[in-house]
């Protein structure tokens, strides 16, 4: 598999004593105590991992884990404290002003939970949006708009404004905006969280028939499990900045990493992803003439 973004030694802190913070991370204090010492808040520690091409790979963690602020790292939306993103090879903290803007508009897509869609554009508008900051010809932008539109289900909706829709369909522009965009990495940011159930299992529904048809690497930040083991290929569970364990949903499941990798997945509905053959003992062969009739 191709190597789309390698993470490495990704840390972010918040705060004025940074130095000092960073002493105490080596010294391996903990977010709480160096926040009592120093005022710091460290939002991501020492953060090491790679995303493959056409991949999706979900972020997981409760509130206060980092993973909001580790994928705005990864564009630099957020700049890091210590670290390295790489995407294709290209260091992303090396870029000038002029490469980041650059980097952004040609290889990554946002799709964010309150949807981000302007109220006074039209859902084609909304949907051409990156192509227009791209300076692309009109005729080139309202058929791979409309083209996006017809994709994510919204064929007929392009005069329509964003208050004239449900949730579930602005969420949809949203998505058709990256897609017209021909970003190959899309960061979805609590994108459904925010959804009613039904429009969030018809969004997840969706993101895997897209994914089926383009191949995006899908970088996916979440906090509901089931969620995660329905959609990713591979899972990142994170604690305080801290990432606790990476593995398929199989993996995760039958081999958490720690206690608190195995309390996250109490409850989860394992039938999504467990087979008889996940769970199931490897068969012993026995010669009876040898061994006798006790051990049968």
């Amino acid at each position: 598999m191709t190597e789309k973004v390698k993470v490495k030694h990704l840390t972010k802190i918040f705060g004025k004593q940074i130095s000092q913070a960073k002493e105490l991370l080596k010294q391996g204090k903990n977010k709480e105590e160096i926040l009592a010492q120093t005022g710091c808040t460290v939002g991501v520690s020492d953060a090491n991992f790679s995303i493959n091409e056409g991949e999706i790979f979900v972020v997981m963690g409760l509130s206060g884990s980092g993973k909001s602020t580790l994928i705005r790292m990864i564009n630099r939306l957020i700049n890091s404290t210590d670290g390295d993103v790489e995407v294709d090879g290209q260091s992303v903290m090396d870029l000038d002003k002029e490469g980041l803007r650059k980097l952004r508009q040609d290889k990554f897509g946002m799709v964010f939970q309150n949807f981000a869609l302007f109220p006074h554009l039209t859902v084609l508008q909304n949907a051409e949006y990156g192509l227009a900051l791209k300076k692309v010809d009109q005729e080139t932008q309202e058929k791979k708009a409309k083209d996006a539109l017809n994709l994510v289900g919204l064929n007929g909706y392009d005069q329509q404004y964003p208050d004239q829709l449900s949730g579930g369909m602005q969420q949809r522009v949203g998505l058709a905006r990256a897609i017209a965009n021909d970003a190959e990495i899309l960061l979805m940011d609590e994108a459904f969280s925010a959804l009613d159930p039904l429009y969030r299992k018809e969004m997840q529904d969706l993101l895997l028939q897209i994914q089926e048809k383009m191949h995006k690497t899908v970088i996916f930040i979440g906090h509901d499990l089931n969620e995660a083991l329905k959609l990713g290929d591979r899972i990142m569970i994170m604690r305080d900045g801290v990432v606790q364990q990476i593995g398929d949903p199989e993996d995760i499941l039958t081999h958490p990493a720690n206690d608190y990798v195995e309390r996250f997945i109490e409850g989860v509905d394992r039938t999504q992803v467990l087979t008889a053959s996940s769970v199931m003992a490897k068969a012993h062969v026995v010669n009876i003439a040898k061994a006798g009739p006790r051990v049968a």
